[in-house]
Parts: structure tokens; C-alpha cells; sequence
């Protein structure tokens, strides 16, 4: 069904309409800042935004103003907008949790190794007291702790 030129611009003039209303943040509930969104809104079938269509260049020009917002960190579309800002923070997040996984692998590493020194610094302890001439006059201490009294 072919449509009148004046059919035409007003259809032109209310899609028009719901580019600004839409690219000023005035999303209906339920919608984006998006073709179908702008179609219901304008009151017009959305496959006549597409193609050779008779508003293919409104189309055009809407995504056109949208991009340009988009490059100077405006979006029309809180919920878009909200989108973009808990993926920044999920990212983020990733991140810490990456730098916490690799901090606890070095924090392991280095667990292992005082862990190793500690036991060879006994064993050696143990070697040199086995290894100890009785005759010296080094005396031993004894291996119960005693109590310690003074001012502490």
C-alpha cells in the first residue's frame, strides 16, 4: 500500500520526534535506545527502517546520532548505561581476583620453602648435637621449657 507525501511527512516528523525523545533519555518502559524501540514510538513498521525502505536515511541518522553521543560518553539509555558501568566493575574485579590468585600462589611458594629451610635447619641442629664430642664443656640445656619468673 503506497502512502500519500503527506502521509509521508508526518510519519518523517513523528519519527523524527521519537529520535529526540529517545536520544534525550526518554526510554519507555520496557525499551532501549533502538531501532524497534524508535519504531513503536514513532508508530511505524519496523521493516521500513531497513534496506532501500522509505526510511532507511532516518535510520541511518539516528544510529549516526547515536554513535556521536556514544564517542563523547553520553547514553541515552540508563539501562545501556548501567550495562556498561557493571561490566567496567566485573572487570575490575577480574582483575583483583587475578592478582589475589597470583598472590596466594607466591604466598604458597614461599610457605614451601621456609617450610623446607626450617626442617634442613633442624636437621642440621640434630646432626651437630649427635656429631658433639661428650668430652667438651659445653653444657646442655635442658629440653623441658622451665618456668621463667621475673618482671615480664
Amino acid at each position: 500500500m503506497r502512502i500519500s507525501a503527506n502521509q509521508r511527512t508526518q510519519n518523517e516528523n513523528r519519527i523524527r520526534a521519537a529520535i529526540d525523545r529517545l536520544l534525550r533519555g526518554e526510554i519507555p518502559p520496557g525499551g532501549g535506545c533502538d531501532i524497534k524501540t524508535l519504531a513503536a514510538e514513532a508508530g511505524v513498521d519496523r521493516t521500513a527502517f531497513y534496506g532501500s525502505r522509505p526510511y532507511a536515511h532516518l535510520r541511518a541518522e539516528f544510529e549516526h546520532r547515536l554513535e556521536q553521543l556514544q564517542s563523547n560518553g553520553d547514553t541515552p539509555d540508563p539501562k545501556t548505561a548501567r550495562i556498561a558501568r557493571l561490566k567496567a566493575e566485573i572487570d575490575k574485579l577480574k582483575e583483583r581476583l587475578n592478582q589475589a590468585h597470583s598472590t596466594i600462589e607466591e604466598l604458597t611458594d614461599f610457605r614451601g620453602q621456609a617450610l623446607a629451610r626450617l626442617a634442613a635447619q633442624h636437621e642440621e641442629i640434630l646432626r651437630l648435637r649427635a656429631a658433639a664430642d661428650p668430652n667438651t664443656t659445653v653444657t646442655r640445656l635442658p629440653t623441658t621449657r622451665q618456668k621463667i619468673i621475673g618482671p615480664c
